[in-house]
């Protein structure tokens, strides 16, 4: 079997001194794990194609145990990234929970575009890391059915009070007249309660399009990494070292 598709290489591992292993956020298949024979010889095509973050059409042969990339044709390298040693383990964290979430043998259409605008955004410097960060993370999650209730309160039904907070194991909001103390969850300042909606509620063209004080980026840092980890039930070791150098 054989099929043509674009993809986003999210990992990259040596084998044998000539070839890789690859993981691939494709289109057409969600994401691919395949080898790409000789492809860390400087003179072939795949060189360059089957690198970190090189977005590139393939042409993969499906095997009944493995698929191999037979042509590809890099069409964009993200290599402003490579010059930044935050982002670029900001971006790492992204493709950790891509390989962890996306979908296997299905399209993934959604989930790599928004994949490809996150990385386009950070490369040019159009949005910054703080606001990039948890658009990516909200927004992933809903695609992978883990949709988080942010319309009122699941006590009384407030759509907005003088504090709400937000409960990351749960994915739901109680007003601070339901909650009297944190215990595990996110206080939320009027902001950063419209920006998470926002994350989770905006179309698609829109999802970048809002602005913070530094203080409300923060708070809305803490509550998207919170409910990503809660619902994954894991760490991501480059969101742990990215936040070392940050």
């Amino acid at each position: 079997m054989k099929f043509r598709t674009d993809g986003l290489i999210i990992r990259e591992q040596n084998i044998g001194e000539n070839d890789r292993l690859v993981w691939v956020l494709t289109r057409s298949n969600g994401v691919v794990k395949a080898f790409a024979r000789g492809a860390k010889k400087l003179t072939n095509a795949k060189c360059s194609a089957t690198s970190l973050l090189a977005y590139s059409r393939l042409t993969i042969y499906k095997s009944r145990e493995s698929y191999i990339i037979g042509d590809a044709q890099t069409l964009r390298i993200f290599s402003k990234l490579r010059h930044d040693v935050r982002k670029m383990c900001l971006v790492q964290y992204f493709c950790e929970i891509a390989r962890h979430i996306c979908p296997r043998e299905q399209p993934a259409d959604e989930f790599l575009r928004l994949f490809l605008n996150s990385i386009y955004l950070l490369s040019e410097n159009k949005r910054s890391e703080l606001l990039v960060k948890p658009c990516f993370e909200m927004r992933f999650m809903c695609m992978a059915g883990y949709t988080p209730d942010l319309l009122m309160c699941r006590k009384c039904g407030a759509y907005s009070a003088s504090a709400m907070y937000f409960l990351p194991r749960e994915g739901k909001l109680e007003c601070c007249n339901c909650r009297k103390s944190p215990n595990g969850a996110v206080l939320l300042n009027d902001a950063a309660l419209t920006a998470l909606r926002h994350t989770v509620y905006a179309e698609d063209k829109q999802l970048f399009s809002f602005a913070l004080s530094d203080e409300s980026l923060q708070i809305l840092n803490r509550a998207t990494e919170l409910y990503l980890r809660c619902q994954l039930e894991r760490d991501f070791q480059a969101l742990n070292f990215y936040k070392t150098i940050s």
